[in-house]
């Protein structure tokens, strides 16, 4: 489970090829869609420290005033009995639909660093395998998102949603996430490496200290892909703090920590 934040590449690379959201003419002047396969290894992935690998399915696109961005994992694909994904759920999902408020209205809502505003949301499903008590892989957020024009950053993603617990059927707590993706140095054969990632703050949720739940929660993906066409090859440097709300040391062992991620990549 690589992300959760709600903000797709492809929107933030759109965005900043642009000042300011523009559909006084004609809303679907922006559309695109894009696919990636990405071969993943992970190394000490929290909660548990889970060294696996897994495929991962990305896409991505807009429409007219819509854009989303999704993926599918698919944990130990040769179902290796060594792996400590074996006979574990294999699949995991996420998608994060966002509608341009601009586009919506047909108005240039921009000010500021504030490039266009949107109504956005995230569904997760699948995943928990190991942890019994993982209401984030079965949930959603709702809540404002924006392109913000950030100095050296380029333009980043933000929302601040509302969390709620499918699995509860309530409302638990808040999500600030960001995005970014950031082209740091371009070679003569116009291949580059980008530093590229997102950041999760949780907080305002139920607090459970004799279910070991956390009301707080972090996470930081700091990643650095060296991009030649349609490939790509990557490191990314994960930091966790109670991972999805689970408390360091209780029953989903360690969730504070540092996780290491090897990638391989093709644009389809």
């Amino acid at each position: 489970m690589k992300r959760t934040y709600a903000i797709a590449l492809a929107t933030i690379i759109i965005s900043s090829s642009v000042t300011a959201a523009d559909y006084s003419q004609d809303r679907n002047k922006n559309d695109s869609r894009w696919f990636r396969f990405n071969y993943m290894y992970a190394i000490n992935e929290l909660p548990g420290e889970s060294n696996h690998d897994y495929i991962e399915m990305e896409f991505g696109g807009r429409s007219g005033i819509f854009d989303v961005y999704g993926y599918v994992d698919i944990f130990n694909p040769s179902n290796n009995k060594s792996s400590d994904k074996y006979e574990r759920e294999k699949l995991y999902m996420k998608v994060s639909p966002r509608m341009s408020i601009d586009g919506l209205l047909q108005k240039d809502l921009s000010f500021g660093a504030v490039q266009e505003l949107y109504v956005a949301g995230i569904m997760s499903i699948g995943g928990a395998g190991h942890v019994a008590d993982d209401s984030s892989a079965n949930g959603g957020l709702v809540g404002l998102s924006a392109d913000i024009n950030v100095p050296f950053m380029g333009v980043m993603g933000w929302g601040l949603y509302g969390q709620y617990d499918i699995n509860d059927q309530k409302w638990n707590g808040y999500q600030i996430s960001a995005g970014w993706f950031t082209p740091l140095y371009t070679f003569a054969n116009k291949s580059f490496i980008s530093y590229q990632g997102y950041a999760d703050l949780n907080f305002g949720m139920k607090h459970h200290p004799s279910r070991d739940l956390s009301s707080t929660a972090a996470d930081m993906f700091n990643g650095f892909y060296w991009h030649h066409g349609k490939l790509s090859l990557g490191y990314g440097l994960k930091l966790f703090k109670d991972i999805y709300g689970l408390n360091n040391g209780g029953f989903a062992g360690k969730t504070t920590g540092a996780a290491h991620y090897f990638s391989a990549g093709y644009l389809w």
